[in-house]
């Protein structure tokens, strides 16, 4: 390999020992350094990639960034040896999962709670990594956006790079329609509330990522939509008019209103009682937050696509187990 290549295009694990210097090319363009990172070093912890880039040894252009720069064509990256892990014989099981739209360029499929969108932080695989052992022959899929572990429903996967650089613009300039919907408990007042509180990103001393309310956070906003009442739980529809990080969970959180069976931010000891059941209310083990609904410009074609994806069957059996008390949104404004 010369000095530097002509574009990012080159063999994932090529040049893992030595340092390599990567020229960006138009199909890289509006990538986030970190994400380009995950691609072009394949195989290597994604934990390991994230404490090469707070240690300043990816260079951009010769000068330090951090993981959330977003590359340009013509751009020069260093990237330094990558410590790849021991080998392992393991792999990941193929397997399919509900598909809500597909076609050359976009999938979008039905993720159920539970399981992981990609291997990493102690899980040894997750959708994507499933996903291309069921389909050997795709030669190109890669997640457009990340879902919690324990969040269920929409995720988008992009079939052709030309699709993914489409779809990351637009929810670069917050184009996309995504709602979710989300239980929690508490005596919510207002049909419909914006919540607009500042996101910080950081890692506890046990290494798990976290997320918290701090005036020097990413800007971040939330329309939160009511829709039913049960009781003092309460059904919300949550409109994303930015991306961050576990922001649903913390502007609920930070509100006074976890969701219900939040294991990070949520109310653990309601989180506990309701493991069993009570009286007629069945017991429910879940996270309830679900992607529900997705409007997007299709990446190829310019036609509108919109998706949904119906409530999970556990959701829908705790939610009538509390029926008898259920009101409508309209009934208590």
């Amino acid at each position: 390999m010369g000095a530097a290549a002509k574009s990012a295009q080159l063999s994932p694990t090529a040049g893992l020992a030595q340092v390599r210097q990567i020229t960006i090319g138009p199909d890289e363009a509006g990538q986030r350094i970190d994400n380009f990172l995950l691609r072009v070093c394949k195989g290597v912890p994604k934990s390991h990639i994230y404490q090469v880039l707070r240690s300043g040894q990816i260079r951009v252009n010769k000068g330090r960034i951090d993981q959330t720069y977003r590359l340009l064509e013509g751009d020069t990256v260093r990237v330094p040896p990558m410590r790849l892990p021991a080998p392992s014989d393991h792999k990941a099981p193929a397997a399919e999962f509900p598909v809500l739209f597909e076609d050359e360029a976009l999938l979008i499929i039905d993720k159920p709670a539970g399981v992981a969108v990609h291997g990493g932080s102690g899980v040894s695989h997750g959708v994507i990594e499933q996903l291309r052992a069921a389909r050997p022959a795709v030669r190109f899929l890669e997640l457009v956006h990340r879902l919690d572990r324990e969040t269920s429903g929409i995720l988008m996967l992009a079939k052709k790079r030309s699709a993914l650089t489409a779809l990351h613009e637009q929810i670069r300039l917050g184009q996309l329609d995504k709602r979710y919907l989300a239980l929690v408990k508490g005596d919510w007042q207002h049909r419909r509330q914006h919540i607009k509180l500042p996101l910080f990103k950081y890692t506890t001393l046990e290494g798990e990522r976290r997320v918290r309310v701090q005036a020097d956070g990413q800007p971040s906003h939330t329309v939160f939509n009511l829709l039913r009442k049960y009781g003092v739980y309460v059904l919300l529809e949550a409109e994303l008019k930015t991306g961050r990080t576990h922001q649903i969970r913390v502007h609920l959180a930070s509100s006074g209103f976890p969701i219900v069976g939040d294991d990070k931010y949520g109310d653990y000891a309601l989180n506990r009682d309701l493991q069993k059941p009570d009286g007629r209310r069945i017991a429910f083990r879940r996270m309830f937050l679900h992607a529900y609904r997705l409007r997007i410009t299709h990446p190829i074609t310019g036609e509108p696509v919109d998706v949904e994806a119906t409530l999970p069957k556990p959701c829908v059996d705790f939610l009538q187990s509390l029926e008898p008390k259920a009101v409508n949104a309209t009934e208590s404004a």
